[in-house]
């Protein structure tokens, strides 16, 4: 009856799970538009992700199975990843850092400040400015290190949910929502404005942030217009050296500042994510291709030919729909409510529950369609990053980092608690949310112990119908809650990504093999072969995508949710 998938949308799990950096501007941005949430392994809700970097002369990004690829310079091996899968990647002047799917942090280039020297512990992301690199501790506070010239790899105490690093200069999005600068201040760079911002892209000498309400703000050095941005609404924005690019919310990219060699003349088309290097840009396609503009005496404006986002599909009660890489959905089987007619629209995250399905929409509003008995498929008005479809219930989590729930509440579930978090999942009776400190917290019905969570911190949750799970960061599993079909007593192994269904779930092992547990009446429990990107758990039917883009579902096909219906001819 229930499942939620979380996909990993670096990142992130990257729409998307975003750090970016360039000669010294590194950026770190969030799912589209994923307002500077703390993102993990597996916790980004966005579209098709990996995430893009753009450096001095090179650049990055996380293919849809984790691994790297790198081009452009690479005269100190910046451009030369090590093995493993990644759910991030941020790229300085000529060094390279990436959060792998454990939480550790690999960094690799030039080391002259020990910016690639990386410290040990788990990190949710990484900024790499010029010649420092700066770090999100899974516990919310920061860890800085390499050139410390001007204090730059000198972070303040607190709690944060996001950092982006810049040419000497660094600048963090506080847990209470107010922003701290550090390092270099010649330009005001660090000296930001008031106000509650989502989002931040740190430039050469310059800062911008993305406000709750769409707008943008820049701050330091403008010289050629790069703190000037233009009216308008955007779901991100991204600093290069001494221009600006941000997302409209239509998908479309605005640059500005300084042309020389065409870094500010965007390439037409949408995105789902912008990337700014020194004299170069890059950004992900809604298709999933890479595009670059500006210089290229390295190649850094030429990248590689491959797609580098994933479909992402979610299994509801007994309908499936996926997120097509042009952005709108198609949805298939039971629609004795409407659950599997989909409004027009493009949008980042979808989300199959019982009976209704909600996405997110491109703009950050939310639409609901299926059985509406008890307000389940009206959301609120507002912005959101991400949205989680229960048994007769929904939450959103809003691009403030609070959850807004709505739909029956008889046993607590649609009663968030205060607070700021990152992700969601959303059980029969029951709701989680990962808290930006890395522990998780629930509400509503506990007959099973499914709202009372384990302790530790973690990077993904997901709600059965009367269980639930997490990720914890080390890539280890803790389930809690109903067990009559072992479905709460998770295999031991590294994972990526867990999905509860109705009496069953399936993890996502590191090296990309599936593996399923609990009940398996309908054949649910029993992925294919392969490796996959992504796996969703319905009531008793469970999909994935493949790393070669393709989707495949098993279980019960009563309905025809397991038939697989593509608009996009994979």
């Amino acid at each position: 009856m229930l499942k939620r998938a979380t996909y990993l949308r670096i990142a992130s799990r990257l729409a998307l799970t975003l750090l970016v950096s360039g000669s010294g501007s590194a950026v770190c941005v969030v799912a589209a538009g994923e307002t500077g949430l703390v993102l993990g392994p597996a916790a980004s809700p966005g579209p098709a992700l990996g995430s893009v970097a753009a450096g001095d002369r090179h650049g990055c990004a996380v293919r849809a199975d984790g691994t790297l690829a790198c081009w452009g310079d690479n005269s100190y091996g910046q451009s030369t990843p090590p093995a493993g899968t990644f759910t991030q990647v941020a790229a300085g002047y000529a060094h390279t850092c990436g959060v792998r799917t454990d939480g550790t942090l690999a960094c690799w280039g030039e080391n002259g400040q020990g910016q690639s020297t990386a410290p040990g512990g788990t990190f949710a992301h990484v900024a790499a400015g010029g010649l420092h690199t700066c770090g999100l501790i899974t516990d919310g506070t920061l860890a800085c290190w390499g050139f410390n010239q001007f204090g730059q790899s000198t972070p303040p105490a607190g709690t944060f949910t996001q950092v982006t690093a810049g040419n000497g200069h660094n600048c963090g999005l506080k847990t209470n929502g107010t922003l701290a600068c550090w390092g270099y201040n010649f330009n005001g760079q660090s000296t930001p404005p008031g106000g509650a911002f989502t989002q931040l892209a740190g430039g050469g000498n310059h800062t911008c942030g993305l406000g709750t309400d769409g707008s943008l703000a820049c701050w330091g050095a403008n010289s050629d217009g790069q703190s000037s941005p233009p009216t308008g609404t955007f779901t991100q924005v991204a600093g290069g050296y001494n221009h600006t690019c941000g997302l409209k919310t239509d998908g479309t990219l605005a640059c500005w500042g300084w042309n020389a060699y065409g870094q500010s003349t965007p390439a037409a088309g949408t995105f789902t994510q912008v990337a700014g290097g020194a004299y170069h840009t890059c950004g992900l396609t809604t298709d999933g291709a890479l595009a670059c503009w500006g210089r290229n005496d390295s190649g850094q404006s030429t990248p590689p030919g491959e797609r580098f986002s994933r479909r992402l599909v979610t299994a509801g009660g007994v309908h499936t729909c996926e997120l097509q890489t042009d952005g709108t959905l198609a949805c298939w089987g039971a629609n004795g409510y409407g659950e599997s007619t989909p409004p027009a629209g493009t949008f980042t995250q979808v989300d199959g529950a019982d009976s209704h399905t909600c996405g997110l929409k491109t703009d950050g509003t939310l639409a609901c369609w299926g059985l509406n008995n008890y307000g389940q498929s009206t959301p609120p008005a507002g912005t959101f990053t991400e949205v989680a479809g229960g048994g007769i219930h929904t939450c959103g989590l809003q691009t403030d980092g609070t959850l807004a729930c709505w739909g029956q509440n008889s046993y607590g579930q649609s009663t968030p608690p205060a607070g700021t978090f990152t992700q969601m999942a959303t059980g029969a009776f029951h709701s989680c949310g990962l808290q930006t400190n890395g522990t998780l917290a629930c509400w509503g019905r506990n007959n099973y112990g499914q709202s009372t969570p384990a302790a530790g911190t973690f990077t993904q949750v997901t709600a059965g119908y009367y269980h639930t799970c997490g990720l914890r960061t080390d890539g280890a599993l803790a389930c809690w809650g109903w067990n009559v079909y072992g479905q709460s007593t998770p295999l031991a192994g590294t994972f990526t990504q867990v999905a509860g269904g109705y009496a069953h779930t399936c993890g996502l092992h590191a090296d990309g093999t599936l593996v399923c547990w609990g009940d398996n009446s309908y054949g649910q429990g029993t992925p294919p072969t392969g490796t996959f990107t992504e796996v969703s758990a319905g009531s008793v039917h469970t999909c994935g995508v493949k790393t070669d883009g393709a989707f495949v579902c098993w279980g019960d096909n009563a309905a025809g949710q397991v038939d697989m219906i593509f608009k996009d001819g994979f």
